[in-house]
């Protein structure tokens, strides 16, 4: 390779000169080493190319967890192709806004996703070559026929050479489009210059955490900035073995760490509360994992979950569009915390109007610009979304904190999640953290519906822990005890499960859609009113 910068696929090129066939990735049995899946990167390379993929080309991938899917995303970047990592639930209008905002011209798909591609492929004939994957699927036996005018992903690898490949890439352009999840609108794709990713955050954060011997593990989606960076990326740079899961699943969870050996793995959204929901295990102490990375860990089920599983949580806050802002809990700080940036970089807290609120005072996270270059967000073909993120010198997060007297950032709320009612702002996260903790709430979303009064009432959705019930009037009761008036839930629906994206985020945007359905209990119906 003829370029000196660092690109993800150089690095793999690196560890495998260096490490040759010591196991790097672990997937239900099977264990591959770091040459060898640089082999199969290659492979994919070739057979691309030789297809006319090459120096910004995109290539959608659309695959559930696999070796696979890091074969096709290594590929990819060996040509200099930027690569579309789509979430395997879309369908529909979502999907084919992502194919047709992408510009990418290759589609890779796992084959039992195939009945959600052939629809909105038939209506774009921008969407020149399909590659099936018929290995790993979840069901094989109801996955569709390949298409007459695909390629399985087999037949590509075997076209291809396990070679090296001599090309002179040129650094700047794009090497990933990150699409978010579009809560509020069209999803923004955040673009990840190639050669422009921060090694040196993740190898600091390994150096910091791990030692010899340690194995990461992440069920987390691999179309997901945390598992592709924070997990694979970070294991492939600090030289670590990664276990891949196919998907969270609560009941298997510390039965697949184990299976592993795994000695440390990230969480996000719920995972540590509902995984405390779990029965109690004997075997709950039996494992490796010595410390855990949250998001956005209620304060509650920290000290549970350390106490039950014997493990330590440290927490961090950071986004794909985050311009690279960070904070850090190495379990130094309060429990419950977000952490404090590192030295040098200057964080507040600021109102609406600008102005700097108080400790303790609720508002937007932000952070003081250094380098305007380097924190630039860049959302592919929306300039007016980039520009927005830095205003007056100072980086806008759009996510909702507090600061304590000794500068410790605590997480109140996303801002387009938060509500208003009788002029109080509320934050959703901080209604969900008490709601969680009663005895047969296994979790819950809240978010505000429109009220006769203007603004918003507060609605509550529920799933109950299995075998466990809980009256709506329990919970009133459970909620006015804990928290102000004006945050009460007016209304409670019970629920078999939350919608969520495939990173365990309650989609409030479709709660707020359903609203105010015929088996939502309304506590002013049933109740004498409550004063405001």
């Amino acid at each position: 390779m003829t370029n000196d910068f660092e690109t993800f696929a150089r690095v793999l090129e690196q560890q495998a000169v260096a490490k040759g066939d010591e196991t790097f990735l672990l997937f239900e049995g099977e264990c591959i080493g770091y040459a060898e899946l640089d082999r199969r990167a290659n492979r994919i390379a070739a057979a691309l190319a030789r297809r006319g993929v090459g120096q910004g080309s995109g290539v959608a991938i659309m695959m559930n967890n696999s070796p696979a899917w890091l074969e096709v995303f290594f590929g990819t970047q060996k040509l200099g192709a930027y690569a579309v990592p789509i979430n395997v639930a879309l369908r529909g209008e979502g999907l084919g806004y992502i194919i047709d905002h992408s510009e990418a011209a290759t589609l890779v798909v796992d084959a039992d996703l195939l009945d959600a591609v052939l629809p909105i492929r038939a209506e774009r004939s921008g969407l020149s070559r399909l590659i099936v994957n018929t290995s790993y699927l979840v069901d094989p036996a109801t996955a569709p026929p390949v298409p007459a005018d695909a390629v399985t992903l087999a037949d590509l690898a075997a076209e291809g050479s396990p070679e090296p490949r001599d090309r002179d890439l040129t650094p700047g352009g794009k090497a990933v489009l990150l699409y978010t999840s579009g809560t509020t609108g069209l999803p923004k794709a955040v673009v990840v210059q190639r050669g422009g990713f921060s090694w040196a955050g993740v190898t600091a954060l390994a150096q910091a955490a791990y030692g010899p011997g340690e194995v990461l593990y992440t069920c987390l989606p691999l179309f997901h900035a945390n598992a592709l960076f924070l997990s694979v990326m970070q294991a492939l740079r600090c030289a670590l073995p990664i276990a891949i899961g196919r998907r969270f699943s609560a009941s298997r969870f510390w039965d697949d760490l184990r299976r592993y050996d795994a000695s440390t793995f990230n969480a996000l959204g719920a995972m540590i509360p509902i995984l405390l929901k779990q029965p109690p295990r004997p075997s709950d102490r039996q494992h490796r994992v010595h410390v855990v990375f949250s998001a956005a860990a209620p304060k509650w089920a920290w000290e549970q979950f350390e106490e039950r599983f014997g493990t330590k949580i440290w927490e961090a806050y950071g986004a794909v569009d985050g311009g690279g802002f960070m904070l850090f809990n190495m379990g130094n700080g309060p429990k419950g915390s977000m952490g404090v940036p590192p030295p040098g970089v200057d964080a507040r807290v600021f109102r609406e109007d600008g102005t700097e609120a108080e400790p303790g005072e609720v508002g937007e996270l932000v952070f003081k610009v250094d380098d305007p270059v380097a924190r630039r967000v860049d959302y592919f073909k929306n300039e007016k979304a980039s520009a927005a993120k830095i205003r007056d010198g100072w980086f806008h997060t759009g996510d909702l904190a507090s600061r304590d007297d000794e500068g410790w950032f605590y997480f109140a709320d996303r801002a387009t999640d938060s509500l208003r009612r009788r002029g109080e702002n509320i934050s959703s996260f901080e209604i969900e953290k008490i709601v969680n903790q009663h005895p047969s709430v296994l979790e819950s979303g809240a978010y505000g519906v429109p009220s006769e009064l203007g603004e918003d009432d507060v609605m509550l959705a529920v799933v109950k822990k299995p075998g466990m019930e809980v009256t709506p009037q329990e919970l009133v009761a459970f909620c006015e005890q804990r928290m102000a008036k004006f945050m009460v839930p007016r209304y409670i629906d019970f629920r078999d499960s939350l919608p969520k994206t495939e990173t365990h985020r309650v989609q409030k945007a479709n709660l707020k859609k359903e609203g105010v359905t015929a088996t939502t209990w309304d506590r002013e119906k049933t109740a004498p009113p409550r004063p405001a």
